[in-house]
């Protein structure tokens, strides 16, 4: 949640007591993603690897459960940082010291993901405090109005119990008090004052697109995994450069209409309410149906390159199409929010890829993968052929 500039300091406006550094006062348009928070970024790809290899080892319905409540809790949080982050960039050696104490506890609680519900939840939860903590201190410093900042602190202090109680506890009763630490999440937004939280528009596009980007990088991940030590043959090549087109064409969804540059000048063209509203509806739930359809994406893919000429099962099958279908929804009810067409073409291509599945567990994972790609290449030609 984020601070938009105020009257650069100087003689006629002298700075507050208390307020943050001039850097942090500049032109909302001129805040850049800072190097450190690239650097941030890397953790969030070993948690969306973590996720990905914990889904495709537990690729049921109890499996899926517990991917989607870890994916919910970590990615409230690390959103949380990017709005911090959009508040107060790190440009002192405190603040940058204080995000690395932060990015620590993601790793841990990246670590503990493949057994968070074996045995590691304690480690998870304990670090997901750590987590809130730091993030409440930094965000108290931010120039915020205190009380929005001590409910906000609060309240994720409330669901960063639950999941610590939930990893002494273990089985169905720490699933469902994380479920209810994820149920926290949709209700904070109404109970702090979010428009004290003023976003610098620019910034927090550029941040959530270049997290898309990290979690496009899984699914190459996944192929090189899913490859192993086998030898190259030209099926499996071919295997793999159509997972990976599918990968661009996914790419090309969310980047290739230029629809960041214009979620900047429609988000800065709102009310402060309107605007933060919107962001977490975009940006914290939208962005994690995206994330979550890359994961499910990735978990199918890794089979289906590892097995290119043989039959998937329903599970595998279900994932490379069902992550597929999930972003694309949820691509175009971001896109149709952001008031940008067509959306048919991409509604249509979602329904086409679930329809995938008989060609995996049928024919093979070599056709429904180029039967995939072939759905969204028509979809994406067809915006880019159609009169403006």
């Amino acid at each position: 949640m984020t601070v938009d500039s105020a009257p650069t300091p100087g003689p006629l406006n002298p700075p507050a007591a208390g307020a943050p550094p001039a850097a942090d006062l500049a032109d909302p348009a001129e805040l850049r993603v800072s190097p450190l928070e690239l650097f941030f970024d890397l953790v969030f790809v070993f948690t969306v690897t973590q996720l990905t290899d914990s889904l495709a080892h537990h690729l049921g319905a109890a499996g899926l459960a517990r991917v989607l409540v870890m994916l919910a809790v970590i990615w409230w949080m690390y959103d949380a940082f990017i709005w911090l982050t959009n508040a107060m960039p790190p440009t002192t050696h405190p603040r940058r010291g204080l995000l690395l104490l932060g990015m620590g506890g993601f790793l841990v609680i990246s670590l503990s993901v493949p057994h968070a519900f074996e045995g590691s939840g304690v480690a998870f939860g304990w670090a997901y405090l750590l987590v809130v903590a730091v993030h409440t201190g930094l965000f108290a410093a931010a120039g915020v109005e205190f009380g929005p900042v001590l409910r906000m602190g609060l309240l994720n202090l409330v669901g960063a119990a639950l999941v610590v109680a939930g990893g002494y506890l273990q089985g169905t009763v720490q699933l469902l008090l994380w479920m209810l630490a994820f149920g926290l999440q949709f209700a904070i937004p109404y109970l702090v004052d979010l428009p004290s939280f003023r976003l610098r528009s620019g910034h927090f596009v550029e941040r959530h697109g270049l997290v898309i980007i990290i979690a496009f990088g899984e699914s190459v991940i996944a192929i090189g995994v899913g490859a192993g030590d086998t030898d190259l043959t030209g099926t499996l090549v071919a295997t793999a450069m159509l997972t990976l087109g599918v990968c661009v064409a996914l790419w090309w969804a969310y980047f290739g209409r230029e629809d960041d540059e214009h979620a900047v000048r429609f988000m800065a063209g709102l009310d402060d309410a309107r605007r933060n509203h919107l962001a977490v509806r975009i940006y914290n739930l939208g962005h994690y149906a995206l994330l979550l359809g890359v994961i499910l994406f990735a978990a199918g893919a890794k089979t289906a390159v590892a097995h290119p000429t043989g039959t998937l099962g329903t599970a595998e099958a279900g994932a490379l199409a069902a992550g597929v279908t999930l972003f694309l929804a949820a691509n175009t009810a971001i896109r149709r929010t952001l008031g940008l067409t067509p959306l048919l073409p991409r509604l249509t291509a979602a329904v086409l890829a679930a329809a995938t599945v008989p060609l995996g567990t049928g024919v093979c994972a070599l056709a429904q993968v180029a039967a995939v790609l072939a759905v969204l290449a028509a979809a994406l030609a067809h915006e880019e052929l159609r009169p403006a």
